[in-house]
This record gives C-alpha cells, sequence and structure tokens, in this order.
C-alpha cells in the first residue's frame, strides 16, 4: 500500500463530516424519554433547568405541563416561564405554547414540554415538534419531553400491546436527530404505586388507567422498548464519533456481524448460519461478495449469486458487492469501515500450499481484533449436474490452429536465420510464438504453444539434432527454464488478453451509459424517457426491454422495444405485482416465475414512478449486465422524477398565470363596469325622482354623464371583444389603402371630444405615403396611445408625430409625465398591466388599451415599442412602425 493509499485510508467519513458540518448554528435538541405516563420526565427536566438557572445560564421556560402535581408546579417557582398564547376555539380560551413570543425572546436553552401535543388550529405549525424544529434552526437549545409509545415506529406495537389507540405521534427522525437522549426510568411496581397514590393522576383517571394501559405487563413491555430505543440511539452516536474522526476497528459496545459469500450454492449454509448467529445477538448483518475486476462470473453460477442475495435479504441482511483483487484486503476493509466485530465464512478443509497461506488461513492471520467464524459448507447440497453443452469445434480448432501456426513460423524463420548466421538466443523466437498464440486465442493456446515449441525448439537446435534427446546437462537446465518462461509468457499474455478485454467491455458500457445520460437529460417527458431508454437497454443487453407507468388503472405498458413483442397478461400482472409491493417479480423470482419478464420497480426519491422489465430467456444476467441494469434503472428513475417534475411546475405555473389573469379581469370588470353602472344608476334615479322639480341645464348635464358613462362601457366592452379576438387569432385586419394623414386627424379629433381639456399638438410630415391595412384598427390604435398618454402625462401637452423612415411610416404619441421605469417598458404592453396611476392620484383604466394596441399593429405586419425618457429626460414616447408598400414608395418616387 503506498502512502497516499494509507492516508486515504485514514481519512474520517466524507458523509459523517458532512452531516457534521450541516449543523452550522443549528440548536441542540434533548429528548427526556420515558417508558409511560408518570415515570418523571417533566420532573427531571425542570429539576435540571433549576440547577443550570442557579449557575446563571439563561433558561427559559417556555411551556411545562405539571398535570396538577404539586412537586413539579414547585419547580416553576423562581424560573422565567414565558406567558401562554391565549387561542379562542370555538368559543372555548385555549392555552398554547406562544412560539412567537419564544423567538423574540431567542433565549440560550428553552424548556418546551409535550412534544407529542397537537396544537389548536389558529397555530402556525399543527403539531410541538414543528415548533421545536423552527426553534432547533433559529439557533436555539431546545429540552423537551416525549414518552416512548408516541414513536411512529412503535405506535402501532403500543396499540397492539395495550389495547390503546396513540393518537398523537412524533417521527421517529426527530429522536434519531437529537444530540441527547436522556431515559427517565421508573420500575413498573413503582409506576403503580405512584399511580394508587394519585401522584400520577386524579383518583377517578387513576382507577380507569390501572384497569386498561397501566397494567405489569404493558408497563414492561415499554419498559423495554424505551430502554431498547435508547440503546439503539446512543450506538448511532458511537459510530458516528468513529466515522467523524477516522476511528478504524470495532469498539464492541454491540456486535455487526459480515458473511462473506460466493457464487455457489454452498453459500446458503453460511448465510443461515450467520442468519442465526444475527438473531441470537441481535445484531444488524450484511452479506459481502467480492469479484475481480478482471474477471466475469459465468452466467451459470450468476444464477446461485443472485439466489444467495435474495435468501439474505429475506433473513434481514444487507447486501453489498464489491470488487477487488485481494479477497481478504478488500473484505477487511470493508468490515473495519462499517466497523463489524464478527466475520462469517464458509469453506471446507483447504490444504496449506508451500509459498502461501490458505484463503481462510490468511483472513484469520489478518483479522486483528474481528472473529472469524468458518462454516463448514461440506455438507450442502450437491449442485445439480449442468446439461451437457454441444462441443463446439470451430473455437477449439481456431486455437490448435493458431498455436501449430506460430510455432511452424518460429522454426521457419529460425532456420532460415541459422542457415545464413550463427544464433545464440533462438529460444526467444519460440517465446514470441507463445505470447503470440495467448494474445491471439487465449491461455490454452498459448499453453499449447509453450508445448509445441519446448519440443520443436527441442528437435532443431538441441544436440543432437533431429531427436528430442538432450546430450549436454546444461542444455537440459536451459530446457527446463525455457518451458517454464514460455508457460509463464503465456500466461501473463493471455492475462492481459482478458484484462484487454474487460477494458474494452466496460469503455462500451461507459460510452453507453454517458449516452443514455444524455439522451435523458434532454427529454422532456416521461415517454421520452422510457423509450429512450427501451432502445439504449435493448442495444446493451440483447434482451427484450419493456417499460410500465402508472396511471389512474394502474401501471400501463409505456415503452417496449423490439415493438412487435407484446407482454402477456401474467407479464402485466407481474409488473403490477413489482410496482406496487416494491419488490423485483417475475421469472427468476419468487412472485409469478412463469412470466417471460423479470420486473424491476424503478425507485426514485419521491418512491415508485414506473417498472421495468427484461426478457429472462432461462439466464439471469450477468455481473455486468446487472451493473448495466442497475445503473440505467436508477438514471431512468430520476430522470422520470425530474420530467414529471417539470410537468407539475409548468402546469402549477399555467395555473397561476391564469389565476392571475382571473383575478386582473375580476378586478378590471368590477372596477370599470361599477364606476360607470353607479354613474348612469344615480343619473337616472335623480331624473325619476326629481325629474320635474329639477332645471333643464340639470337634467342636460346628467343625460350627458349618463350619456358619456355609456359610451364608457361601450369601449370598455370594446376592449374586451378586441383583446379576446387577439387572443383566439380570430382578427382579421383588412389591405386597404390608407391616408395616414387623415387617420390621425380622425383619432385627434375623437380624443379632443373625450378629453376637452386636454392640450393634442400634431406634426404630420408632407410626404407621408399612402399604407395598406385598416384604418379602423389604426385609429383605434391611436386614441388608445393618446387616451394612455393623456392619463398618465397630467396637465403636459400631448404631441403626435408621424413621419417617413426609409421603407417605414413612423407613427409616435409623446407625453411629458413622469415617465416609466425601464424595466416596465416591455411589462406596459401586457393584458392588465396599469403601470402607476393618473395624474390626479386614482388608478386609470382596464390595462387592455396597449395590449390591443400591439395587438392590431402586429395584425397590420408593424411593430410598438415604448422609450422613456423621452423629452427632456422625462415622459414617455409610444411609437409604431408599419411597412410602406413597394408600390406606394415606387409612386411615392416618380412624383
Amino acid at each position: 500500500m503506498t502512502k497516499r493509499q494509507a492516508e486515504t485510508d485514514t481519512r474520517p467519513d466524507p458523509d459523517a463530516l458532512l452531516a457534521l458540518a450541516g449543523r452550522g448554528d443549528r440548536g441542540r435538541l434533548t429528548i427526556f424519554l420515558g417508558a409511560a405516563p408518570g415515570v418523571g420526565k417533566t420532573y427531571a427536566m425542570l429539576s435540571r433547568a433549576r440547577r443550570l438557572h442557579r449557575d446563571g445560564q439563561d433558561i427559559l421556560i417556555g411551556f411545562a405541563e405539571t398535570h396538577g402535581r404539586r412537586e413539579t408546579a414547585e419547580l416553576l417557582e423562581g424560573l422565567d416561564v414565558l406567558p401562554r398564547k391565549q387561542i379562542d376555539y370555538h368559543g372555548r380560551a385555549i392555552e398554547e405554547f406562544d412560539i412567537d413570543a419564544a423567538l423574540a425572546r431567542k433565549p440560550r436553552i428553552l424548556v418546551v414540554d409535550e412534544l407529542a401535543h397537537t396544537n389548536a388550529p389558529e397555530s402556525r405549525h399543527p403539531k410541538r415538534h414543528q415548533d421545536v424544529e423552527e426553534l432547533l434552526d433559529a439557533g436555539i437549545d431546545v429540552w423537551t419531553a416525549v414518552n416512548v409509545q408516541h414513536l411512529e415506529s412503535l405506535s402501532d406495537v403500543v396499540s397492539q400491546i395495550s389495547g390503546v389507540v396513540v393518537r398523537e405521534i412524533v417521527p421517529d427522525s426527530v429522536l434519531n436527530d437529537a444530540d441527547d437522549v436522556i431515559l427517565i426510568d421508573l420500575p413498573p411496581a413503582e409506576l403503580i404505586e405512584r399511580l394508587q397514590q394519585g401522584k400520577v393522576y386524579m383518583p377517578d383517571n387513576a382507577k380507569r388507567a390501572l384497569d386498561k394501559f397501566f397494567r405489569l405487563g404493558n408497563l414492561t413491555a415499554l419498559r423495554e422498548m424505551a430502554l431498547r430505543r435508547t440503546a439503539d440511539r446512543v450506538d448511532d452516536q458511537m459510530i458516528d464519533y468513529l466515522q467523524q474522526n477516522a476511528i478504524e476497528g470495532t469498539w464492541r459496545t454491540a456486535e455487526r456481524l459480515i458473511v462473506c459469500i460466493a457464487a455457489d450454492p454452498s453459500s446458503e449454509i453460511a448465510i443461515r448460519a450467520a442468519g442465526r448467529l444475527a438473531q441470537s445477538l441481535n445484531a444488524p448483518w450484511t452479506a459481502l461478495f467480492v469479484e475481480r475486476p478482471d474477471r466475469s462470473i459465468p452466467p451459470s453460477n450468476l444464477r446461485f449469486l443472485d439466489e444467495n442475495f435474495r435468501l439474505a435479504e429475506r433473513l434481514g441482511a444487507g447486501t453489498r458487492r464489491l470488487a477487488g483483487a485481494d479477497f481478504v484486503d478488500t473484505i477487511l476493509k470493508f468490515a473495519r469501515k462499517e466497523h463489524a466485530t464478527q466475520i462469517v465464512i464458509g469453506g471446507a478443509h483447504q490444504r496449506r500450499r508451500f509459498w502461501r497461506r490458505s484463503l481462510l488461513d490468511e483472513m484469520i492471520h489478518a483479522a486483528e481484533g474481528i472473529s472469524v467464524h468458518v462454516i463448514d459448507v461440506r455438507q450442502a447440497a450437491p449442485r445439480p449436474p449442468a446439461p451437457k453443452a454441444p462441443v463446439r469445434w470451430r473455437p477449439v480448432l481456431k486455437e490448435v490452429g493458431t498455436a501449430l501456426l506460430a510455432v511452424a513460423g518460429a522454426s521457419f524463420v529460425g532456420l532460415s536465420l541459422s542457415a545464413v548466421l550463427p544464433l545464440p538466443n533462438v529460444s526467444l523466437l519460440y517465446l514470441l510464438a507463445v505470447v503470440v498464440a495467448a494474445i491471439r486465442e487465449g491461455y490454452r493456446s498459448a499453453f499449447l504453444a509453450a508445448v509445441l515449441s519446448a519440443l520443436a525448439y527441442n528437435f532443431s537446435f538441441i544436440q543432437p539434432l533431429g531427436t528430442l534427446d538432450i546430450a549436454s546437462p546444461h542444455e537440459v537446465f536451459a530446457f527446463g527454464v525455457f518451458i517454464a518462461a514460455a508457460i509463464a509468457a503465456g500466461g501473463i499474455a493471455s492475462r492481459v488478453r482478458e484484462q484487454r478485454a474487460v477494458a474494452i467491455e466496460r469503455a462500451r458500457v461507459t460510452e453507453a451509459l454517458y449516452d443514455l445520460s444524455s439522451k435523458l437529460s434532454a427529454a422532456s417527458r416521461s415517454d421520452d424517457v422510457v423509450w429512450a431508454a427501451a432502445t439504449q437497454l435493448n442495444s446493451l443487453l440483447k434482451r427484450q426491454v419493456v417499460f410500465y407507468l402508472p396511471n389512474e388503472a394502474g401501471p400501463t405498458l409505456a415503452a417496449s422495444w423490439p415493438p412487435d413483442d407484446v407482454p402477456e397478461v401474467i407479464d402485466t400482472t407481474a409488473a403490477r405485482w413489482a410496482f406496487e409491493k416494491k419488490e423485483p417479480a417475475g421469472a427468476g423470482t419468487g412472485t409469478l416465475p412463469s412470466s417471460r419478464y423479470q420486473f424491476r420497480p424503478l425507485q426514485s426519491p419521491a418512491g415508485i414512478v414506473g417498472v421495468c422489465g427484461y426478457r429472462f430467456d432461462t439466464l439471469p444476467l450477468d455481473s455486468t449486465e446487472q451493473r448495466i441494469f442497475e445503473a440505467t434503472i436508477h438514471q431512468v428513475a430520476v430522470a422520470i422524477d425530474r420530467a414529471e417534475l417539470s410537468r407539475t411546475t409548468m402546469d402549477q405555473a399555467a395555473k397561476l398565470a391564469g389565476d392571475r389573469f382571473r383575478s386582473a379581469l375580476l378586478s378590471s370588470i368590477s372596477h370599470d363596469l361599477k364606476t360607470p353602472l353607479a354613474t348612469i344608476t344615480g343619473a337616472v334615479s335623480s331624473l325619476k325622482e326629481f325629474g320635474e322639480r329639477m332645471s333643464a341645464d340639470s337634467r342636460r348635464d346628467l343625460l350627458t354623464s349618463v350619456e358619456e358613462e355609456a359610451e364608457r362601457l361601450t369601449r370598455f366592452v370594446g376592449n374586451l371583444l378586441d383583446m379576446t379576438k387577439i387572443e383566439a387569432g380570430t382578427l382579421e385586419a383588412k389591405a386597404e389603402w390608407i391616408d395616414v394623414r387623415e387617420v390621425v386627424h380622425q383619432a385627434v379629433a375623437r380624443a379632443e371630444k373625450y378629453f376637452p381639456e386636454a392640450k393634442i399638438e400634431t406634426s404630420l410630415a408632407q410626404d407621408l405615403p399612402l399604407i395598406r391595412g385598416d384604418s379602423v384598427l389604426l385609429g383605434q390604435v391611436l386614441f388608445n396611445l393618446i387616451d394612455n398618454a393623456i392619463k398618465y402625462g397630467g396637465d403636459t401637452p400631448v404631441s403626435v408625430y408621424a413621419k417617413r423612415d426609409g421603407g417605414q411610416v413612423v407613427l409616435s404619441v409623446t407625453d411629458l409625465g413622469k415617465g416609466i421605469p425601464e424595466k416596465d417598458l416591455e411589462l406596459i404592453f401586457e393584458k392588465f398591466h396599469r403601470g402607476g396611476r393618473k395624474s390626479d392620484g386614482r388608478r386609470a383604466g382596464t390595462g387592455l388599451g396597449l395590449a390591443i394596441a400591439r395587438g392590431f399593429v402586429e395584425a397590420m405586419g408593424g411593430t410598438i415599442r415604448a422609450t422613456s425618457p423621452a423629452l427632456r429626460k422625462r415622459g414617455t414616447r409610444l411609437a409604431l412602425r408599419l411597412p410602406v408598400p413597394e408600390q406606394a414608395a415606387v409612386e411615392d418616387s416618380s412624383t
């Protein structure tokens, strides 16, 4: 091992350090855990608080429930107690913990009793443990108390034992994340005595509790749960400490087992023995398989490995699969990293080789501080005989032919060169022949070439020539060295050949996975994801691949490649089972094995998102194919999750946009309909009630206001209809010749009629050409622009300009008001956007005028934009550009 590797192996666990660093300024959580009510959790917590308060610590009692116990209430005297928050619920005042006051006070330590409490409906959080989380995030240390029956993982067990349904629960993660867990323990007999003395509940409640919950058997079981749960939490803290401080080896505070398995049926005995041992020790255990990185597992053995892993999982073990050239070193590194105390390994009697120890001997010798259990697996059921495969003569003939040709070639070259010049090292040619055979066809061809080379070398180059006899003793030694060197060179070359094949295969797999990752990252829909994955997996595994995705009716076929082979009913049933039970199903499993496919659930952080299946074809995937398949379905699950999240986000964005649109529409309609309708109603009511007694001028004023407001309503309804046409794409602009000057004069005259006090100036170029468009739409656009300028420009004059700019006619409307911020210059053309207030301070308009103007202009082939400031660092200019037809340009130039 190099120095760098040694330093790497002794570094702290990165995940443990990240978990430690992730705390930041978060407060510390201390939980006082009890087996049952009345054991003294609150009393112990307040007693400890009084000691710290006497020492000058900043400690605040946020909420403490005394349950009417005098000795507990006395502990609150002299401590800072936070006033409770009064919440009115259906006419009844409820006292709750005031989290806002606690955050404002921000003590160093805060005591919050009753962790499993459910808050009143008007509270910020529904559960008190969520209040505690917010306090911890604010950097406040929190002390709290809870009974073991309120833990979520134990509540059903407690209900089954005691017959009492536990309704208030706390997630186990709260206890797991606690910095300190203090067990408050009391023997069941003493607790029952306290209950009978009225120190836990009032007499009536105490009698009912003794008859139901507070029975000796129940309390004993609860006490065991509390002790075990606390021990588990302390054990987790010890592991965190070992990993954070890079302490390897074992601290025998708790047992952890590893069973080493192989790809053969004999490992079943070792697995079952390890399971029994782990159960007797109540210890976690892991089934470990180590494979050589340069070798692949034969398909015939892969089935046994899969069965061994499934057996270990059924018995409650975790499973791990590692690669390493040195089995003993790999196993022990993993054991020390996981802080295992015992290793179980199966093996029969192995004779010790004279140059090194056997695997079992090496394991026992190197496993310092770890117990090694050797299980005799010789009584394992004999392996069923494999069916005899037909002999494939072509590869055999190829291997033999390669060896013969290589040796013959070396002999020919050696004899030819020896006839011309003396060759003292002709044996190197035969070594070369062995290496060539090894590289071309593997070890068997190399071994045959080594034997043939030895015979040819002896026959052709060792005295006496032409025979297999050896005359000189030193030639015998040289001949022996040659044979050993040839066999060794052939073995090394064949190993290099195998490693090259493995490297090429891994490069192919890596390239395929990269290609798949690129395709998945580009897929935006779940259907695109599964089709890309199906085609890629089919090309890698050479098997039929199917994907099922969930819908309202359950998982349905979403992709199949090749698409001509449709899964049968039993295949779909197996896929549904894998989806619902979250476990493999189909061929090669214990569930619906008659299916042609083996199905695996697609597990993402959000849950099961689908099912992937492949044709089993009587043989499982080999080790390489298994890694490809597992890596692929993991990527597919994440990609599907991302696609669904993207779709949900887009749906939510569309929904929010629709909600904003409806809100803006209702706001606009309510305002712009209510005001003129109120004016009209008021005027009509006045005329109806006082008409004959009113003067002619008053009646005329009222009728004028009715007329003006009715015209305002007409414009508003017209705007809505125009906007509807634009949105629906049904707006049709005419293509007739328009005199721009005439349209501008008509729009200005219309504006002066509605706004008689406004100052509108016009400046029209003399060379304005005719353009093609819709005069009504263009007039409405100019009126909307002038209307907008008058509303937001104040008492400043509004200027209307028109000129020719190359092949376009430019019309602009300018005011000298406050202007528009640069970030809002595009927003003013959106529907219902009202950027600011009128000159009199009131919000103006419906927010449709400029949106309609843009729609009309674009329908006529033009553009419109806003600039601000326009003149003298103030005001806004709205300019629209309309194209000049070529015919008009030609006529104008000729004139």
